[in-house]
C-alpha cells in the first residue's frame, strides 16, 4: 500500500498537468458597454472551470442611432467610445474577480470595409490576441472563440493571419433563422453594427462556425425583481450586474439574456440543440450550424449556481 501511494504522490503532478491541459482553451470577444447581459454572460465564463480561458476582448458597439440620439441607454452618445467603454468594464469585471492574468486586450473601434461594403481588416491588439492565442496552441488543440458583439475582431484576425483557420472554431450570437422555413434574417443589432464581418465569416469556406439565433436565445430571460432578489449587494460582482440593471436598463421588467443564452448553451450543450444549416442564398454555399432550441430554466440555474460559488 505504501508503494501505491508514494507512486501516486509521484504521479500527481503530471496527472494535474495533463488534465490542465485537456481544458478547451476559449477566446471571448464581446461588446461588454453596449447593454447589461454582457456582464451577466463574461462572469460565467469566467467562473467556469472546466475551460480555459485564455482572453477576453472588447468589441465596439457602433450604430446610427449614436448619430441621432443625444442617449444611447444611459451614455451621452456624443462623447462615447464604444469600445473604449467595452474595454474599461472588461478590465473592471476581471479586477473583481481576480482573473487580470486572462488576456484582454481592445479590439477595433469599428466595423471592417466601409458603409458600402468591402471587406478591409481593422487592425487592434484584440485581433492580434486572437491570432497569438492560436499560434500557441499545441498540436491537436483548437481555439474556441466565442463573439457577444459584432464579428470584426475576429474576421480581422482571419484576414491578417488566414492559417489560423484550421485552428479555430467560432461561436457567434448574430441573426435570425427560421429552422421551419430556413429563412435568415440579418437585420439584427450585431450584424447591422458590421454586416461586412458577419457576410466574411458566412463566405469564409473551412471556417467552423456555430451561430446562436435570436430565435433559440429569446426564451432565455430574466425578471428584473427576482434578479435584484437574488444578487448580494455584498459580493462585489454580484453588486456589479445588479448596477448594471439598475442604471442601463431600470425600465425593463423583463431582459432578453442574449449574449448569456450563447455562453450557457456552450458550456452546457446538452442543453441545447443545433442543426446544420446551410448558408443565406447571398453568401457563398456552405453548412454552418445554428442553435434552434434551448432549455432555458436549466440554464438560467445553472447561471445562478455557478455564480455562487466562491
Amino acid at each position: 500500500m505504501k508503494t501505491l501511494a508514494t507512486l501516486f504522490l509521484i504521479l500527481l503532478p503530471a496527472l494535474t498537468n495533463l488534465c490542465l491541459a485537456q481544458k478547451q482553451k476559449v477566446w471571448l470577444d464581446a461588446d461588454t458597454g453596449n447593454e447589461m447581459d454582457d456582464l451577466y454572460a463574461i462572469v460565467r465564463l469566467v467562473k467556469e472551470p472546466s475551460i480555459d480561458l485564455v482572453g477576453l476582448s472588447s468589441a465596439h458597439f457602433n450604430n446610427a442611432d449614436l448619430l441621432t440620439f443625444e442617449k444611447w441607454n444611459a451614455y451621452d452618445a456624443k462623447t462615447l467610445k464604444p469600445v473604449v467603454e467595452s474595454q474599461r468594464i472588461n478590465e473592471e469585471i476581471l479586477q473583481i474577480l481576480q482573473r487580470t492574468d486572462i488576456a484582454h486586450p481592445i479590439g477595433a473601434d469599428r466595423q471592417i470595409g466601409w458603409a458600402w461594403g468591402q471587406q478591409q481588416y481593422r487592425d487592434s491588439p484584440g485581433a492580434r490576441g486572437i491570432i497569438d492565442a492560436a499560434g500557441k496552441l499545441k498540436p491537436g488543440e483548437q481555439l474556441h472563440v466565442l463573439t457577444l458583439g459584432p464579428l470584426t475582431n475576429i474576421a480581422s484576425a482571419i484576414m491578417i493571419a488566414p492559417d489560423i483557420l484550421p485552428k479555430i472554431k467560432v461561436y457567434c450570437l448574430a441573426a435570425s433563422y427560421n429552422p421551419k422555413t430556413k429563412v435568415w434574417n440579418k437585420s439584427e443589432f450585431n450584424v447591422r453594427n458590421d454586416l461586412n464581418a458577419f457576410d466574411y465569416v458566412l463566405d469564409r469556406e473551412g471556417l467552423d462556425l456555430t451561430v446562436m439565433t435570436l430565435d433559440a436565445a429569446r426564451p432565455l430571460a430574466f425578471q428584473r425583481e427576482n434578479t435584484y432578489q437574488r444578487l448580494d449587494e455584498n459580493n462585489k460582482i454580484e453588486l456589479l450586474l445588479e448596477n448594471r440593471w439598475r442604471e442601463q436598463n431600470p425600465q425593463d421588467e423583463t431582459r432578453i439574456m442574449w449574449d448569456l443564452a450563447l455562453v450557457e448553451a456552450y458550456l452546457k450543450p446538452e442543453l441545447a440543440q443545433i442543426k446544420t444549416v446551410k448558408t443565406p442564398p447571398e453568401n457563398t454555399k456552405r453548412k454552418v450550424y445554428a442553435y434552434v432550441h434551448l432549455d432555458e430554466k436549466v440554464l438560467a440555474e445553472d447561471f445562478w449556481t455557478v455564480l455562487k460559488k466562491r
